[in-house]
């Protein structure tokens, strides 16, 4: 069997090592062409389409996909350095049966990483995954000479996304009054993202557009906000938006240069929605990652909180299956399907700001929407021990501390997906309680 090779969000590592080089890319394309063209029975398109950030292994991986898909027949349209949330859109627009985005997201230039997007524009649920490397094990047939697909590079197609955009929002919406921090990490969404906020009228001070294939989220971004937060202080700016290299994600800035937590955006957004009766199922769906203090807000909303397993795909796979519309992670991917069907950092970048101008409060004031519960994370590495999930003491341990604080808290714990490493997440209002549980869960793990 072939180990597996997907994780929360398609498949990522450094390059040249593991998955991410240009053979297994070639062999990927073949497994992925295969089995689309195997599902539309020669009704589709035969059609993928690849996007990419601005990796220098970009180049590379798009290459050897290309090769992979055309040898069994599929025909490729090359979108270039395009945001994550406009393949989706664009597989969906342009009768694709695949999309593609390469892409490590908020990692460093070292890694990269391959996502892909079914023709409703939804990413791959872990079926499908799992029907991939299974074929991937096998020997494939590749097509006739006169059945090999064809190759379009098109450059119109981040126009499209940027209309798209802007007609989610208010016809009336302009930023003329507001000064506003664009970083846009270096990465995909350094063209389009400055380019919206300038059209809308804002004042844009922008960072993180300069990209060489080997600083994307360098210093910058939504993972490191300090220069950002240092510019909102220097050109009195009322907030920043912060992107991440594939722009799915997004981390707001208020006036005083603080980061503010993605739950207190998703918090807001949906109390707007819920205002003007939005929000299908009287549902939000997040992670078990949310804090305790966001659902208790919802619930004084009347509005329920759908938790799922760590990652933005989970969280449009259960949106997609049952019909809710609005959900995202405190990281700050943020899915609204009534206009995207997947995480869109610009898109809810610019949502909150269509509230923060009718609202006429700061940034700081708008998303101070609900108190915190506290929480403690921590990351327990077994690389020299047994996985402590399947020791029966260690689990035992942990239900009778869950049980202890049943009624004010609770404990998360998983294993990370690509390292040898429990995390542990604590939430409590009484931040004493934290030091007790960690002393008895690393006097547990010395145990082991």
């Amino acid at each position: 069997m072939v180990r597996k090779i997907f994780g929360t969000d398609g498949i990522r590592g450094k390059v040249n090592t593991q998955f991410i080089t240009a053979e297994f890319a070639q062999k990927l394309g073949v497994a992925c062409g295969k089995y689309f063209l195997s599902k539309i029975g020669g009704e589709g398109s035969n059609r993928v389409i690849i996007g990419k950030d601005t990796r220098r292994s970009g180049y590379m991986l798009e290459t050897a996909l290309t090769s992979g898909f055309t040898s069994i027949g599929m025909d490729v349209f090359l979108l270039g350095p395009i945001p994550t949330p406009a393949v989706g859109m664009l597989t969906r627009s342009m009768r694709a049966d695949l999309g593609v985005m390469i892409s490590a997201s908020h990692n460093h230039f070292e890694d990269n990483g391959i996502k892909f997007f079914g023709p409703d524009g939804f990413k791959l649920s872990d079926n499908v995954e799992k029907d991939l490397e299974t074929i991937l094990e096998k020997k494939i047939d590749l097509v006739e000479p006169s059945l090999v697909g064809r190759v379009k590079r098109i450059d119109e197609v981040l126009g499209r996304y940027t209309e798209a955009v802007k007609k989610s929002l208010p016809k009336e919406l302009n930023l003329r009054d507001l000064t506003i921090v664009i970083d846009c990490a270096n990465g995909s969404g350094y063209k389009c993202a400055p380019q919206i906020l300038w059209e809308l009228g804002a004042n844009v001070i922008p960072i993180g557009v300069e990209p060489n294939g080997f600083n994307i989220n360098l210093n910058c971004g939504s993972t490191n906000t300090l220069m950002a937060s240092e510019l909102v202080k220097k050109y009195n700016a009322d907030l920043a938006i912060c992107l991440d290299g594939d722009a799915d994600r997004v981390i707001i800035l208020d006036e005083l240069g603080n980061e503010i937590d993605g739950d207190q955006l998703i918090a807001l957004i949906a109390n707007n929605l819920k205002s003007e009766n939005k929000i299908q199922g009287d549902t939000v769906v997040s992670t078990v990652m949310s804090n305790l203090g966001l659902l208790r807000y919802l619930k004084d909303l009347g509005l329920n909180l759908f938790r799922t397993p760590v990652g933005d795909r989970y969280v449009s796979e259960i949106m997609k299956e049952k019909g809710f519309n609005f959900g995202g992670e405190k990281s700050g991917h943020i899915i609204m399907t009534d206009y995207s069907s997947t995480g869109d950092g610009l898109l809810a970048a610019l949502y909150f700001l269509s509230i923060l101008k009718d609202s006429g409060k700061t940034t700081s004031q708008l998303l101070n929407v609900f108190k915190p519960t506290p929480q403690k994370l921590l990351n327990l590495n077994f690389e020299s021990k047994d996985d402590p999930l399947d020791n029966p003491e260690f689990n035992k341990t942990i239900n009778e501390l869950r049980k202890k604080i049943s009624d004010s808290g609770e404990i998360l714990v998983r294993k990370s997906g690509t390292e040898p490493v429990i995390r542990i997440m604590i939430q409590h209002n009484d931040t004493k309680i934290f030091e007790e549980i960690l002393e008895e869960i690393n006097y547990m793990m010395s145990k082991l």
